[in-house]
């Protein structure tokens, strides 16, 4: 896996960005607004001598030949100063012209580098008689358009009036008449016709979200500055935590978008099609939610003209609804995904970025892979769940045996010393199989934070029978009164000569059933700050003075509430310094909070839905005929795309050892939160027959719909990750307490 960009598409974003700040400031587009037409001609000339108009043909023809990426990144930052320039029809209409054969095709491609001659393009097939928007209309010098399997370049005789829009982008009407010259005819025509819709979806989505980007920036600095109520309204979580899922969703929108590139290059074409106009969707869906919010945060001044933002609100619009409206993109998705329609697909050139695993790390996941199949009885199949409740000790063990349970682990303790992508694509098998991963997780975690923080004889007691998967470790955070707030444990240790008498209760100790020892939190200084006077042990669960009490919940998952009574433990249990429980719980809540992989269960019940729609009928007709239905299944599927490419962006940032700027956290929030609308909204698409519960069929839509409840609890609630998200990634002052 490797998600960093070339060094020279980093060299090229830095220059664009450096170009648009100066050459597209807000006065330079307002500028362009007030001529109504929103084209800045000096702008253009500028980009035409920096070649950027030829940036996708070859060298051969004249042009640069940049990448897809490379091309992604540029409209990513003209969309963030809102370039008044239409580009991504530019680049799109100039490739087409260098495909062409006709001998009129060499002269226009001279003259569009050298910023003489301007073209656009029609994005639907054009007919007759009939007039269709085309942005740049107004000052394009010719348009490229398809009519009857014809690629042609019509010569506009003349400046059009530019329409009055939402925002100006010299879009006009455009009729197929005047001066022709046919560029490709035929199949050659309607493929390179398509293909070339489909990378300007590319190129707008990259422009919506560098807009989207800007905008959150506007509105964080604004929220950092203006007081009300005494306090920075940037404090205020009522404002903030939207603009933190906004910053999710844009974060999401771009890595998806990365994710295509990568698909493009040699990934399954319906597959690639169908996320293209998946992306198109959520992008515009993710820019309008963002601008508006944006424009929210700055109260009624973000509504005056002397306002920027407004700016943002309003082009948002108008790159987003130039094809139509996004909801269809969505239905043909579903097209493309369920009944095979065909996607004309464009080249994308070099992509060095990669979410597969490495070599190494795929080795070790079909490894694993064939252990389980190897180990895994039909009994033992049918016992696998989403909860503790699937723990079988006997596929614990033969995992220890072979040094899979925790790969990424020294050898000396049960590993392989595996890298973290390797061993993250070791677990991504488990999710896949599916087996229980809730007790290797925990203690994972347990086992990771004894590793940092633990004393030799603690490590050389507990690792080892960890790694064999002869025990299971569980959580102690959660108290009845604290709930996300950890740091205000009110469980006491207090020192007992060379040990310590632990006194208190917690609450949710997931696994406590199966667990030898809890990773427990307790205050050890009540006249301390909480967050200063707090110490983490280990505490042995068959310790004198612990009961564990089973909760059940409506999940089908058993959970439990511990109590600790005059809890005896030796000092060597402690882990970290007395007091110094901030320490060693920030690194196990980083672990904990990394992301999630839920991802797997949205992908599972797309399947499941598709499958009851090819047998089942809505109103006489095969629901597969439904492209409403076909759309809300496609998006769970997006979804699940997002949030996997989310998670691999938190893995990778973590090996390459990057700032940590709550990308876990972003990840967990968006594919919890799209994990329950999801869930919901497939059991209502194939009610009622979703409403019987069982392990198989549209049985794993009914348990997704129940599981689904809690994982905006576990490991941190949104609203706590929300909080990590707006301070960390916009730099909005701490909103708690």
């Amino acid at each position: 896996m490797d998600l960093g960009l070339p060094e020279e598409s980093v060299a090229l974003g830095d220059m664009f960005r450096r170009l648009f700040e100066t050459e597209s400031s807000a006065a330079r587009v307002r500028a362009a607004e007030a001529d109504h037409d929103g084209f800045d001609a000096n702008l253009w000339r500028m980009l035409a001598e920096l070649g950027v108009p030829l940036m996708r043909v070859c060298a051969p023809d004249g042009g640069s030949g940049l990448s897809l990426l490379d091309a992604t990144i540029l409209l990513e930052e003209a969309g963030r100063r809102l370039a008044p320039v239409p580009l991504a029809e530019i680049i799109v209409a100039t490739a087409l012209i260098a495909r062409s054969g006709a001998p009129e095709a060499a002269g226009w491609l001279e003259a569009i580098g050298r910023g003489e001659k301007l073209v656009s393009i029609a994005l639907t097939p054009v007919e007759r008689g009939t007039e269709q928007m085309v942005m740049a209309a107004s000052v394009a010098d010719a348009i490229v358009a398809l009519e009857d399997e014809r690629l042609t370049l019509f010569v506009q005789s003349g400046r059009r009036q530019p329409l009055a829009m939402i925002a100006p982008g010299a879009v006009g009407w455009f009729e197929p008449d005047g001066e022709r010259v046919i560029l490709l005819e035929g199949d050659d025509a309607v493929a390179a016709f398509h293909a070339a819709v489909e990378e300007w979806k590319l190129l707008s989505s990259a422009a919506l979200i560098g807009l989207s980007d800007q905008a959150l920036t506007m509105a964080a600095e604004y929220a950092s500055e203006r007081t009300q109520f005494g306090q920075i309204i940037g404090t205020f979580q009522g404002l903030s935590h939207p603009l933190a899922d906004c910053v999710v969703e844009i974060d999401g929108a771009r890595m998806f978008l990365r994710w295509i590139l990568t698909a493009l290059r040699g990934g399954d074409p319906a597959e690639a099609g169908a996320s293209i106009d998946q992306l198109w969707w959520f992008v515009n869906k993710a820019a309008t939610r963002t601008v508006a919010h944006s424009l929210h945060v700055f109260g009624g001044y973000g509504l005056s003209n002397e306002y920027d933002i407004q700016l943002y609100h309003r082009r948002a619009k108008l790159l987003g609804l130039m094809l139509g409206d996004p909801e269809l993109a969505l239905e043909r998705a579903g097209r493309r995904l369920y009944l095979g329609e065909p996607a004309h697909l464009p080249e994308p050139g070099a992509v060095t970025l990669d979410f597969a695993p490495s070599a190494d790390a795929q080795a070790l996941a079909d490894e694993t892979r064939a252990k389980f199949e190897d180990i895994l009885t039909p009994e033992l199949r049918s016992k696998a769940h989403h909860s503790f409740e699937g723990h079988d000790w006997g596929v614990s063990r033969a995992m220890g045996e072979a040094g899979l349970l925790f790969p990424a682990w020294p050898r000396r303790w049960g590993g392989r010393d595996a890298s973290a992508e390797a061993a993250r694509a070791a677990l991504d098998v488990w999710e896949t199989m599916p087996w229980t991963i809730n007790p290797q997780g925990t203690s994972n975690l347990v086992g990771q934070i004894i590793q940092a923080f633990g004393t030799d004889q603690l490590k050389n007691e507990v690792l080892p029978r960890l790694g064999r998967g002869e025990i299971t470790a569980a959580l102690g955070y959660t108290e009845p009164s604290g709930g996300s707030d950890v740091f205000g444990a009110r469980t006491r240790a207090e020192r007992d000569g060379d040990g310590w008498i632990i006194n208190g209760q917690k609450m949710f100790t997931s696994g406590a059933e199966w667990a030898s020892y809890a990773l427990l939190i307790t205050r050890t200084d009540p006249d301390l700050p909480k967050h200063k006077g707090t110490t983490l042990f280990l505490v042995p669960l068959d310790a004198p003075g612990v009961e564990i009490h089973p909760i059940f919940t409506f999940m089908d998952e058993r959970t439990n509430a511990t109590f600790y009574s005059e809890v005896r433990i030796p000092d060597h249990y402690r882990l970290g310094e007395v007091n110094g429980g901030v320490k060693v719980l920030a690194a196990a809540l980083q672990m904990e909070q990394g992301g999630t992989s839920y991802y797997h269960n949205q992908r599972d019940m797309a399947r499941k839905a598709i499958a009851w729609a090819r047998s089942a009928t809505r109103g006489g007709k095969p629901a597969l005929d439904d492209d409403r239905l076909l759309a809300r299944i496609a998006r769970t599927h997006a979804h699940a795309r997002i949030g996997e490419a989310l998670g691999a962006r938190t893995a990778w940032v973590a090996a390459q050892k990057l700032p940590d700027l709550a990308y876990g956290p972003a990840a967990k929030i968006f594919i919890t939160e799209t994990y329950i609308t999801d869930a919901a909204d497939l059991m209502d698409l194939t009610a009622p027959a979703s409403l019987v519960r069982g392990r198989a069929g549209l049985g794993v839509i009914e348990e997704g719909y129940r599981h689904s409840t809690a994982t905006t609890i576990y490991a941190g609630t949104s609203e706590v990750l929300r909080s990590m998200v707006s301070e960390r990634r916009l730099g909005l002052p701490r909103s708690r307490a």
